[in-house]
Parts: C-alpha cells; sequence; structure tokens
C-alpha cells in the first residue's frame, strides 16, 4: 500500500530545504545562462533540484522523478514526482520576491500530492487527494467571488511569446476589457494556482505549461473547493500544459472569455 502521508511529508521537507537554500543564495552573485530568448536558468536552479532530488529519492528510490532542469529516472514505477525546484527564476534572477518551490507527486497521469513552499513568506502549501488543501497546517478554500467583474485574476505568457501566435496576448486583452476586475502577471504559475487555492486569486489560465509547473498547483485548487479544468472545459493533461483554474463560481464566465478572444 502506497504512504502517501509519508511521501507528502518528504516532500514538504525536500521543498523546505530547497526554499530556505535559495534564501541564503539569493544576494550572492549568481551565474546565469539561457535555455531560450528569455528562458533562464540558473546555478541556484539547479542546486536546489539536486537537494530534492537526494532527499527524494533517498526515501523512494523506486519512484520516477522528473524534474525541470533536466534531472530524471525511470523505472517501471506508476508514480511519477514532478518538480520545478524555482518556480518563477527570471523573478529570482532580479532579486525579485516572487518564487517559490513546487513538487508533485502523479500516479497514472493524476496528481496525488502536492507541496508549494514560498519561501520569502514562509508559506506551505499542501494537498493531498481526497484530503484538503492546507497552508501551515491550515485549511484553505477558494474564494466566493460571484461576478467575474468582481474578480482578481492571474495569468502569465509562455516563453515562446516572441516566435508563436499562440501567445496568450488575445485572452489577456479580453479579459482586461470584457471580464476581470484586474489581471495579474506575477511570474510563478505555481503560485498563481497556490493563491487561486487560498483565495487571493479567484482565478487562473495558461497555456503551454509544463507538468512540473502546474503538478502541485491543481490538486490545490481542487482541494480547496475549485474547479480545474482545461480551457474547453475537459480534465486537466499536466503533460499538455493548459489550464483554466477558478473558485468554481466564475469558471463558465471565464471559459465565455476565453472562447470569445479564440474567435468562437
Amino acid at each position: 500500500m502506497i504512504d502517501w502521508n509519508k511521501r507528502l511529508q518528504i516532500a514538504e521537507t525536500a521543498a523546505k530545504k530547497a526554499g530556505h537554500y535559495l534564501i541564503e543564495a539569493l544576494p550572492r552573485k549568481r551565474e546565469i545562462s539561457k535555455k531560450g530568448v528569455v528562458d533562464l536558468v540558473t546555478e541556484a536552479d539547479r542546486y536546489a533540484e539536486k537537494l530534492i532530488h537526494e532527499i527524494i529519492k533517498g526515501a523512494f528510490p523506486d519512484d520516477r522523478f522528473l524534474a525541470e532542469e533536466g534531472t530524471r529516472t525511470e523505472s517501471m514505477s506508476e508514480l511519477i514526482w514532478l518538480v520545478d525546484p524555482l518556480d518563477g527564476t527570471i523573478n529570482y534572477a532580479h532579486r525579485f520576491p516572487v518564487f517559490c518551490v513546487s513538487i508533485a507527486l502523479a500516479e497514472k497521469g493524476r496528481s496525488k500530492i502536492g507541496c508549494i513552499y514560498n519561501p520569502n513568506l514562509d508559506e506551505c502549501f499542501t494537498a493531498q487527494s481526497d484530503r484538503g488543501a492546507y497552508l501551515n497546517g491550515e485549511r484553505i478554500h477558494v474564494s466566493a467571488t460571484a461576478e467575474l467583474l468582481d474578480s482578481l485574476l492571474a495569468t502569465g505568457f509562455p516563453y515562446d511569446v516572441r516566435e508563436s501566435n499562440s501567445d496568450n496576448m488575445s485572452n489577456f486583452i479580453t479579459f482586461y476589457k470584457r471580464g476581470a476586475q484586474a489581471v495579474r502577471r506575477a511570474g510563478s504559475a505555481a503560485l498563481d494556482l497556490a493563491y487561486t487555492a487560498c483565495g487571493r486569486f479567484d482565478g487562473f489560465w495558461e497555456l503551454k505549461l509544463n507538468p512540473w509547473d502546474i503538478g502541485a498547483g491543481v490538486l490545490l485548487v481542487a482541494e480547496a473547493g475549485g474547479r480545474v479544468t482545461d480551457f474547453s472545459g475537459g480534465p486537466v493533461d499536466l503533460f499538455r500544459g493548459e489550464v483554466l483554474a477558478s473558485n468554481g463560481i466564475i469558471h463558465e464566465k471565464m471559459q465565455k472569455v476565453l472562447k470569445e478572444a479564440a474567435g468562437l
């Protein structure tokens, strides 16, 4: 039998250790390289990933592991860890304090546990399938905002925004003109989802995300009483990366705006 509680405890331990390291290393001069035109990686990303991998594989050597900076281990297990050691690397590189560590464990394509740690505020968001969502041990819930016009939403833009027409700009503009009270683009999809789960945001949408970006966050929102789908209302595919998350009340209204932006 799988001990989900133990795995969540290990995820929290790993996320906090990596997060504390990120804060400690933040003031130092850092080596920054580019994976793309606007896609950065620092030595902090790599070392935080190493810390997480050592802790998780030390406890569960048979589980699979997939992380943003390339650490991958394969096995026959149906359990796969999805790890972003530093979500918000551009923010981190500029010392803008909006970044986090995101760790999820998925089984057969569905997130079963999730942990997002924001070291700047010492906030640890955790969730386990069918067991609720928590912030520093206290139960959290999505907002009760009923009108899109009263909603604070979050989104982001893909790294290929300068090369692709599928860039989220039409969605962003349409929400501003036809929908939300305001839209924020803070630069960390994992934190955007965590903040939706605890009611700071009323909804979030983004496309072209990776499984390590959303694995923990989508579970947090669902376990906090929200709704998580793709843009058309179908189930989220962690490996497709199209996510619409909300408090549930405004979900269909957000879908309507996305359809309008797509010309449907």
